[in-house]
């Protein structure tokens, strides 16, 4: 069990997911490097909710949160999409080309998180490589 920040106005069960994917990752000795990168020039490309270091690799992180209101519900992971792959392989690419980091490994990570709004925790599952 992981802990959630309470629920208020401000903050969606998205956002409140991605500072406990964060704080998951600081637990672990991940750099966090940006959060909510996408690229501000041009036609807008994409998002990634985290990029983080893990050692000499760079992580591009995908968050998918959900409230646990339905036992028979689907996985949070399941709403990564092609589409969505393919969007963040290209932020991926955005970001490597503009940091100038063409030599560093990296990979794509998503952190599923299943909420219980009740007592603010959540479960948390980590999914290292998703792209093979």
């Amino acid at each position: 069990m992981f802990k959630l920040l309470p629920k208020t106005k401000n903050l969606s069960i998205g956002l409140r997911g991605e500072k406990a994917a964060v704080t998951y990752l600081k637990s672990l000795n991940y750099a966090i490097l940006e959060t909510n990168f996408c690229n501000n020039k041009g036609r807008r490309i994409g998002e990634v909710d985290i990029i983080a270091k893990d050692g000499e690799e760079i992580v591009f992180i995908e968050v998918k949160t959900k409230e646990n209101n339905n036992i028979n519900a689907s996985l949070p992971e399941e709403n990564i999409t092609r589409s969505k792959l393919y969007k963040l392989n290209k932020i991926a690419s955005f970001y490597i080309s503009s940091k100038k980091l063409y030599s560093s490994p990296y990979r794509f990570d998503a952190i599923s998180i299943v909420s219980d709004s009740q007592a603010n925790t959540a479960k948390l599952r980590h999914l290292k490589n998703i792209f093979i």
